[in-house]
């Protein structure tokens, strides 16, 4: 008599995403497709742009989520990779080469003007590469020290950037680069506005809801990326990176691919960046973006994707909010500007953000899985988790 031979169990399904966050993301996309029209209402264009910023920067907080949040790779070099897709923007998009190097001007005489469908992926893949680059010396690195290796990273893109216009004048140097080629799609000119279904678009609106839709997208990656075996390898890492290994992850590759994860998506933002604004220069890429970045990703809820995206909108939206009323109310209390409406944002920003990290070190709005917040380790404790 034959004994069966017994199957080995399954492999247990990958956890979903839970039904709050998705109810989050709804809500933020139902909110987010109304906001435009509320903001001009009371403010006009200025603050329909505000909103494009947000969407910009949340489009980097999510990147960055995924190697500060997911993986637990403390990095203050990303704008780098946001530098990355706008020069590539610009220099595909523009006369810029074309008047700078003859062989360019006889082969197009009116510049590249790369259509920027294409120049997206190609933004992708050399932001992703990029961000191989960085990983590819820090593995062995951790916290303190990755941190200062990934800061020097994003400030020798800057200066590179900035300098590259001798002996041959590829960037324009400090100049920038001007007259990048606008968005379009099926005929519809982004930087034009546009009568449809009897209401009027304006260039930010437009741009506000191509934005929203690039979001959309990267959330949708995210999430499949934050449940799959790849997301809780990323987990584990950040946890444990001794265990991870002893558990058989190969550490090394998935800390790359969270790098070139996380980089592709700064490099599709700047891509964007570049064509909305028909400008590009180093300043937009100074350290203080990618601190400010950062501080949207541990503000909102590292690891969660709707506090990030909450974090994202609520400094955008907090720091221009203190630009606009600081010397009004000055002026109401005491008759005169005591402080400048720049120093006392700034100043007011700083106390918010040391209130947020005293109160709510977690982020405003933690995951609501356990399993996904970062493990916060204090002396003479095994670990606790926030």
């Amino acid at each position: 008599m034959t004994t069966p031979i017994s199957t080995p169990a399954q492999a247990a399904p990958l956890t979903k995403t839970p039904a709050k966050t998705m109810v989050a993301l709804v809500a933020f996309l139902v909110v987010g497709l109304c906001a435009p029209f509320i903001v001009h209402a009371f403010g006009g264009n200025y603050w329909v742009r505000v909103l494009d910023f947000a969407m910009l920067y949340i489009m980097l907080a999510l990147g960055l989520n995924i190697v500060v949040g997911f993986a637990g790779l403390l990095d203050l070099g990303y704008i780098a990779f946001y530098a990355v897709g706008a020069y590539l923007m610009a220099l595909l998009g523009s006369p810029h080469l074309a008047n700078q190097f003859e062989i360019i001007a006889q082969l197009f005489p009116n510049g590249f003007h790369v259509s920027v469908w294409w120049v997206l992926p190609l933004a992708a893949l050399v932001a992703g590469i990029f961000g191989m680059l960085l990983g590819a010396p820090t593995l062995k690195l951790r916290g303190d020290y990755l941190a200062i290796v990934t800061l020097g990273f994003g400030e020798i893109i800057r200066i590179f950037m900035n300098n590259l216009d001798r002996p041959v004048n590829i960037t324009n140097g400090p100049k920038g680069i001007t007259a990048v080629d606008p968005i379009r799609l099926f005929g519809f000119d982004f930087s034009k506005s546009h009568e449809i279904i009897g209401l009027k678009f304006t260039p930010v609106f437009m741009y506000y809801y191509l934005l929203v839709v690039l979001v959309v997208i990267i959330v949708f990656i995210c999430l499949r990326l934050q449940n799959s075996r790849i997301g809780r390898a990323w987990v584990a890492i950040r946890e444990d990176e001794i265990a991870a290994k002893a558990m058989g992850i190969n550490t090394r590759n998935i800390k790359l691919l969270a790098f070139a994860m996380g980089a592709s998506f700064g490099g599709v933002s700047g891509a964007v960046f570049g064509a909305f604004q028909g400008f590009v220069s180093p300043e937009s890429f100074t350290l203080w973006e990618s601190i400010y970045v950062l501080a949207i990703v541990v503000l909102g809820g590292m690891g969660h994707i709707p506090g990030v995206i909450l974090g994202g909108v609520l400094l955008i939206g907090f720091q221009e909010l203190l630009r606009v009323v600081a010397e009004p109310a000055q002026q109401m209390m005491f008759g005169h500007t005591i402080v400048d409406a720049e120093v006392l944002r700034q100043l007011l920003f700083g106390l918010a953000l040391v209130g947020v990290m005293l109160y709510r070190p977690a982020g405003l709005w933690p995951s609501p899985r356990k399993e996904d917040r970062p493990v916060v380790r204090r002396p003479g404790t095994a670990g606790a988790r926030l």
